[in-house]
């Protein structure tokens, strides 16, 4: 058993910082989302999961600090699926989803596109957030990849007919000048998104609403499985997907829009892109972060709340799940 006289500071599985709060969670997924960790080795890996497993079974040597154990922790948390115990792939760790979701945010927002064009970005947003959703679920209970693709596919077609048939409306809006429009045509993506997001959460996680998911009481012991709990835990993570897209998709366009009034953008049009890509990219930082830090990861739920022979299985009013990213 690891000796907590040596490391009082150090929880094993848990956050270095107070999840009670908004601004603990905060600084949490800061460390989730941290890119760095996109670059650790396979031996940096396996070094910081061999500490853990020492201080787990008390064989730690003599020297380690509570840093080097917290770092460590956090390199596996982010590389590491905490149901599963796999690697996520690269593109789809929290840590890789601004990286790697920026080029997509930026072509969702480019001006004066097609409609096939449209239909395109809108098909790779969702492609990338179905595998971020599966790659990140709560895996407690196995689902089938049927249900990852019912999720893809309800997702994708959700968001091409939103943003389609928000367009064909505004092109037919005699009111509106060219300028408005172009203007509104911006905003367009975030309904679809929006909309899209909830959808895919909702369809590719829908077997934990009818099998439901693991509650544990205070000490980590599986007390039952409640589709109520699961209840609690989709509509976290579909409001989460709904406040994720706001910054990125309307902050975006209303500072272009101050920008490109500026004398050095008119000038030299072939800045516009790289400005606009990186104010994508601020506004994808600063939304991810916030958004996910709405809820607790593993959040608690009191057992009044849940089905009656959960209840009746343990003496612990307060239970805990995990609602997944």
């Amino acid at each position: 058993m690891p000796d907590s006289t040596l490391y009082p500071q150090f929880r094993l599985g848990e956050s270095r910082f107070d999840q009670g709060f908004f601004y603990g969670r905060l600084r949490h997924f800061l460390d989730v989302i941290d890119p760095r960790t996109l670059l650790v080795s396979e031996y940096r890996l396996r070094e910081c999961m061999n500490l853990l497993d020492q201080f787990k079974y008390g064989t730690l040597p003599a020297g380690v600090t509570n840093a080097q154990l917290w770092e460590a922790q956090k390199v596996k948390q982010a590389i590491i699926h905490p149901d599963t115990g796999e690697k996520i792939p690269m593109p789809f760790r929290m840590s890789g989803f601004v990286p790697f979701g920026t080029p997509v945010v930026v072509g969702l927002l480019l001006p004066n596109q097609t409609l096939a064009s449209t239909i395109f970005w809108q098909w790779l947003n969702q492609s990338h957030n179905a595998c971020v959703n599966y790659c990140n679920r709560n895996a407690t209970k196995p689902a089938p990849m049927s249900t990852f693709f019912q999720g893809y596919l309800g997702a994708v077609s959700s968001a091409v007919t939103i943003v389609v048939g928000l367009n064909i409306l505004i092109k037919r809006a005699e009111k509106f000048s060219p300028a408005t429009r172009i203007l509104v045509q911006r905003f367009i993506p975030f309904p679809a998104v929006a909309s899209a997001n909830v959808c895919n959460v909702l369809l590719m996680r829908h077997t934990e609403l009818s099998e439901g998911i693991s509650v544990l009481d205070d000490r980590g012991n599986v007390v039952g499985t409640s589709k109520l709990a699961a209840r609690h835990a989709l509509t976290e993570t579909a409001l989460t997907r709904v406040v994720l897209p706001m910054p990125i998709l309307l902050l975006p366009p209303i500072v272009m829009a101050m920008l490109e009034r500026l004398p050095l953008l008119q000038k030299h049009p072939r800045l516009v892109l790289p400005v606009h890509s990186m104010v994508c990219l601020c506004a994808f930082g600063l939304a991810l972060p916030v958004a996910i830090s709405l809820f607790p990861q593993n959040s608690q739920i009191h057992v009044s709340e849940l089905e009656p022979e959960i209840s009746a299985a343990t003496e612990c009013k307060i239970l805990t799940y995990n609602k997944g990213l």
